[in-house]
């Protein structure tokens, strides 16, 4: 697609520094109220699993081998009232990679929190003006024994058809 662009980081220093930025941004967000009180969020415990997960990452971020950052080109006219049409086509090829991993036993996470330093990242990577961050997807093969679906709510919770 016109406009995309892949950062692939596998470089150990640029991860670190990547992981680095990951890490600063994380300690607010998991020092927040809703990342501490597991009570809060649909279903039992969600949050505090959520919590420990993001925990991990953030001290982790910079030791994954892998971290891909989708881009796209940012033209002035999009900025602002279009911005579905313009994350519209990034987003779904995003999700796309994290799927076409999965079925290959690789492990992925998407996750924006790194945005906070998007200025500094950008710079760190030598991304041209105009070039937007999507997302930060760490990658790398799993090697727990917990990779299995995930837990859904039933259909009928969700799905609403013609009416509520």
């Amino acid at each position: 697609m016109k406009g995309w662009h892949w950062i692939v980081v596998t470089d150990p220093q640029g991860r670190a520094q990547v992981g680095d930025f990951y890490r600063r941004s994380a300690e607010p967000y998991l020092a927040s109220a809703a990342a501490a009180d597991p009570s809060r969020g649909a279903g039992s415990g969600l949050m505090a699993r959520v919590s420990s997960s993001s925990a991990y990452l953030a001290q982790h971020m910079g030791r994954v081998p892998v971290l891909v950052l989708p881009c796209i080109t940012v033209q002035a006219a999009w900025q602002g009232e279009t911005q579905a049409g313009l994350w519209g086509s990034l987003l779904p090829a995003a999700w796309s990679y994290m799927l076409a991993c999965r079925t290959r036993g690789l492990g992925t996470a998407w996750t924006t929190l790194h945005l906070t330093y998007e200025t500094e990242i950008a710079a760190l990577l030598g991304l041209p003006e105009g070039i937007r961050q999507g997302a930060l997807i760490p990658t790398a093969y799993y090697t727990g024994d917990t990779f299995r679906p995930a837990v859904r709510r039933p259909l009928d919770d969700v799905l609403h058809i013609d009416h509520w």
